[in-house]
């Protein structure tokens, strides 16, 4: 078995970050509105249930 060498491969590793940056992030904004949609959904279903 060959000994594993972990040699640095800048281009392609600086490729890989740019892309990570640009497409890995969390979507707080969806996850806010569906946060508020479903309190408003729950907020109707417990009001017509009351009347």
């Amino acid at each position: 078995m060959k000994n594993m060498v972990w040699t640095p491969n800048a281009e392609k590793d600086q490729k890989a970050n740019q892309y990570l940056e640009e497409i890995n992030h969390a979507p707080y904004e969806v996850i806010f509105a569906m946060g508020i949609a479903l309190f408003c959904l729950f907020t109707l279903i417990v009001l017509v249930g009351i009347f």
